[in-house]
């Protein structure tokens, strides 16, 4: 924690959560806003589904290999530098998706998107731990998820409104505004959180070193999978959305809004329940509280769908329920993962988002057009990925029970 973080920020500190939140969600924003606009722009761009999928998975690649370095960097050279050059090439990226006049041209801008978004959420999660004690972290954490997790699920209703308003151009010049004020925002807000004392060496045997420290540690990699593959549980229907609704649940495109309700919703309140028990119960009670919630609502909703034929009626609350308990300990994981290594928690913030982004891109390039046209395949996909997480955690536990027994403190 940085020495002197007191006297860094002078606004309210929910102001403060929202300025990271910002950060974080560029990244799944920035995923989901032109999904409603791949017919659009593989006619306009004379082009074949497959190369407007390799566009999605030039993003996710590139967000996921530039999410190793952009934590490591900002744990030599500060937290600030890496977010408003992270804001300046994302906000270049987007007008060269928007002027794009090829289908090379675009899936070549959306890389370069990716390569820069990382910088938001990666760094984010490091400037909360410079800031604040364990549970005052865990508290702006979870306001931090509130705001996250909303972006998946607003988005692709953003982009079909702003398709709606003119062509597909105009949702990319949209994400080049929200570059923009993003950058001027950090430019006259954020500090650098990252005390001069408590930089690393930019060498590349010290990076090296700090790679291999956290990449053969079973902790930080049964963690980071405890906390990155649960979500895309969530995800895979968040993908699978204009099928699911549309196919299998008969929905009009103007009744999707129930669908991300229930997640939001489900985020919201789990991200909410995290920050008011912090410092109450131990971390590792309220991680088993959220497996446990995400576990049984996964069971009864691929029961339902392989003895009921899913129906609107039914088949969202689920969702929303499995997003609460999500969101109610994954504040928590993170924290655990950023306090393995106290001096590199940039580095860990990086390949713990590493982790996650390319489970992220697994899920959008080949799990989800795999099963989402059955109700059945979707559940029991969502349970998997979950039980992934879960049985990194058992083991977890198992094997260092002291870790996340005493309760976060301030």
């Amino acid at each position: 924690m940085n020495p002197d973080a007191q006297s860094l920020w002078r606004l309210p500190q929910w102001a403060f959560a929202v300025l990271l939140a910002l950060l974080g969600m560029l990244g799944p924003f920035s995923i989901d806003t032109y999904l409603p606009a791949f017919a659009d722009i593989s006619a306009s761009l004379q082009t074949t589904p497959l190369h407007m999928q390799q566009t999605l998975s030039a993003y996710l690649f590139g967000f996921a290999f530039m999410s190793l370095f952009h934590g490591a960097i900002s744990d030599s050279f500060g937290r600030r530098p890496v977010v408003l050059w992270g804001l300046a090439v994302f906000t270049l990226a987007s007008v060269g998706c928007a002027l794009s006049q090829s289908i090379g041209q675009l899936i070549f801008f959306r890389a370069m998107q990716g390569f820069s978004t990382g910088a938001g959420i990666v760094v984010a999660r490091a400037v909360v731990r410079d800031m604040y004690p364990p549970s005052q972290a865990q508290k702006v954490m979870s306001q931090i998820t509130i705001y996250f997790g909303v972006a998946p699920a607003v988005a692709p209703l953003m982009g079909g409104q702003l398709l709606l308003l003119g062509s597909w151009h105009l949702i990319f010049w949209f994400l080049t505004g929200i570059g923009v004020l993003l950058w001027l925002a950090n430019y006259r807000l954020l500090p650098e959180t990252l005390h001069i004392s408590q930089r690393q060496p930019f060498q590349v045997r010290h990076l090296l070193a700090g790679y291999w420290q956290l990449g053969a540690d079973p902790r930080f990699l049964l963690l980071s999978l405890a906390s990155g593959i649960p979500f895309n549980g969530m995800f895979l229907y968040v993908l699978s959305a204009p099928v699911f609704l549309g196919e299998v649940l008969h929905l009009e495109p103007q009744q999707f809004f129930w669908f991300f309700l229930f997640t939001i919703g489900g985020i919201m309140a789990g991200a909410w329940v995290s920050g008011r028990v912090a410092g109450r119960i131990t971390p590792k009670r309220q991680i088993r509280n959220g497996f446990v919630i995400m576990l049984c609502i996964g069971v009864l909703n691929l029961a339902a769908n392989v003895l009921f034929t899913a129906h609107v009626s039914w088949a969202l609350f689920p969702l929303g329920i499995f997003a609460f308990g999500w969101a109610m300990m994954v504040p928590v994981v993170t924290l655990l993962v950023l306090d393995l290594y106290p001096e590199r928690r940039g580095m860990a913030s990086s390949l713990q988002s590493f982790i996650g982004s390319v489970a992220n891109g697994i899920v959008a390039g080949a799990i989800s057009p795999l099963v989402m046209h059955s109700a059945v395949a979707l559940a029991a996909s969502s349970i998997c990925m979950m039980a992934i997480g879960l049985v990194a955690w058992m083991y977890m536990h198992r094997r260092w029970p002291a870790i996340g027994n005493e309760v976060l403190t301030t």
